[in-house]
């Protein structure tokens, strides 16, 4: 009886023993320690622990038990970098707009600024000093609008809100010069309509657009003249007179602004336009970060945290790829010299949309046009651009360097240096009053030229004594770039029989 009663304990025993080895069925299992690795090692298999730039993230069992919110700020903050690259060149236009109206008034149909003062010209993007502009900002969500162009030396265009040309105007428009009719349809109008009621008929892809024109004889006559025989209207309505506004001499700022106004400017505009196709992966992308069509601007604490990181790194990976362009080579073998515009007129191609080469154009300057982008002999203008010296070097305010322009410039017209701050991409404010303080052209009489015809500027902190009319000052850490305008260039420029060096250091 004994050894039956230590048998069946023993028996219990060995069951009790085995059930516990046996997991219990809903029982999580002890997790094992596992070593961190690296995101270009994870395996994304099983359970891992994974290092990435946004913290550690936990897999267990094929699932992510650690890290979704991490994994969901970093995919708005890349999102929010990249919509700031997107974004870049209808913000840009749209802050030149809001801007312009306020300082100048400029709120009807037939109000055109006139831009001429250094003050005027320093608030818009890589202004030119040399040539008046005259310049409209309007709206087809009102109703398509007809211009009367008059005949004259003037250049110009009409550009929608991503700054892509709608149609030139003058002597790089199909007027040539020599003036017409024109009407721009909004981008949910029916085209065909008004075929036969213009010269020229266009449609724009947004609602937003632009009427600028460059005079190219900077007469008083001229302007007069095409104050008095420039017409607008909506096309359902007659012409309204127009309105110049002249001498309104203001500091004011067209650079985009940073931070949140940049998202607010964004989502107004989001507003305001059709959804182009090419762009509604990007819409959803800035959905989540409150940028969406028919929804208030109001970002809550987390979507304003990663708007603000998100358009400081859109803007650094601009200013690296404006420095350091990886999409284009420098014109002339041996410089750094840049021709701008490295992207098509419509920014699209059968394969891709342009997307970095036209947001640093635009980072960096305003507008655009057929004669701009595909200057020919004789028509158009030709942007050169630099931001290094002989030795490769990033420009520096504190150093003083000189350009060596070689005689028989290969021009039509005429060539200008202007000088341009890195923070803002508008006209050097060094403290000047004058359009000389901030661009020399080959019109100005106060140039000294060398002996044999070539001419040296410089640029930078001091000016080498008695060369004070050939020199443009810098002040600060605020770096610098210049653009070396060619007005009607000419053969030579474009086989390249004409050159110019790089900027070199002087003591």
């Amino acid at each position: 009886m004994k050894f039956k009663t230590n048998f069946t304990l023993i028996l219990i025993s060995l069951l009790f023993i085995n059930c516990k080895k046996e997991k219990e069925p809903n029982t999580p299992e002890e997790k094992l320690p596992t070593s961190e690795i690296s995101l270009e090692n994870a395996t994304l298999i099983g359970d891992e622990d994974i290092t990435t730039p946004y913290g550690k993230i936990v897999m267990e069992h094929n699932y992510i038990t650690e890290g979704s919110d991490e994994l969901f700020d970093a995919l708005d903050f890349q999102r929010a970098s990249q919509a700031y690259i997107w974004a870049t060149p209808m913000v840009s236009f749209k802050q030149w707009q809001v801007e312009q109206a306020k300082t100048f008034n400029a709120t009807k149909l037939g109000d055109f600024v006139v831009y001429k003062s250094l003050k005027e010209k320093r608030g818009i993007v890589t202004a030119n000093l040399t040539t008046p502009y005259v310049i409209n900002f309007l709206s087809l969500a009102e109703g398509s609008i007809k211009v009367k162009v008059p005949q004259g030396p003037m250049a110009g265009m009409f550009l929608d809100l991503w700054q892509r040309p709608v149609s030139d105007i003058g002597q790089t428009g199909p007027d040539q010069g020599k003036g017409g009719t024109y009407i721009i349809a909004g981008p949910e109008d029916d085209l065909s309509k008004y075929q036969g009621q213009a010269d020229y008929v266009f449609q724009s892809e947004t609602n937003n657009i632009f009427i600028g024109v460059r005079l190219l004889d900077p007469s008083p006559e001229f302007e007069s003249k095409i104050e008095k025989e420039m017409q607008v209207a909506r096309v359902d309505g007659g012409y309204e007179s127009i309105r110049f506004i002249k001498g309104v001499d203001k500091e004011w700022s067209g650079t985009a602004p940073r931070g949140l106004e940049f998202w607010k400017l964004l989502s107004e505009l989001y507003q305001e336009e059709p959804t182009r196709n090419q762009d509604k992966a990007l819409a959803a992308m800035l959905e989540p970060l409150g940028v969406a069509k028919g929804t208030p601007f109001v970002p809550n604490e987390r979507q304003k945290r990663i708007l603000l990181e998100g358009g400081a790194m859109g803007e650094l990976m601009l200013k690296n790829m404006q420095m350091n362009p990886r999409f284009a080579e420098p014109y002339w073998e041996g410089t750094s010299w840049y021709k701008s515009f490295d992207f098509t007129v419509p920014q699209i191609t059968k394969d891709k949309v342009e997307l970095d080469e036209r947001a640093v154009w635009f980072y960096e300057a305003v507008t655009s046009s057929e004669g701009m982008v595909n200057p020919t002999p004789g028509k158009g203008q030709v942007y050169m651009t630099v931001k290094r010296d002989s030795d490769k070097n990033l420009f520096r305010a504190d150093k003083t360097y000189k350009l060596t322009i070689p005689k028989d410039v290969p021009v039509a017209q005429f060539w200008s240096l202007s000088l341009y701050s890195e923070n803002t991409r508008r006209n050097y404010d060094n403290g000047g009053t004058e359009i000389a303080s901030a661009s020399l052209d080959s019109k100005m009489e106060q140039l000294q030229y060398n002996q044999d015809g070539s001419v040296d500027l410089y640029i930078g902190a001091k000016a080498p004594e008695g060369m004070e009319s050939n020199f443009m000052k810098t002040v600060g850490q605020d770096g610098w770039f210049v653009y070396f305008r060619l007005y009607a260039p000419t053969q030579p420029f474009f086989d390249k029989s004409f050159s110019l060096p790089d900027f070199v250091i002087v003591n």
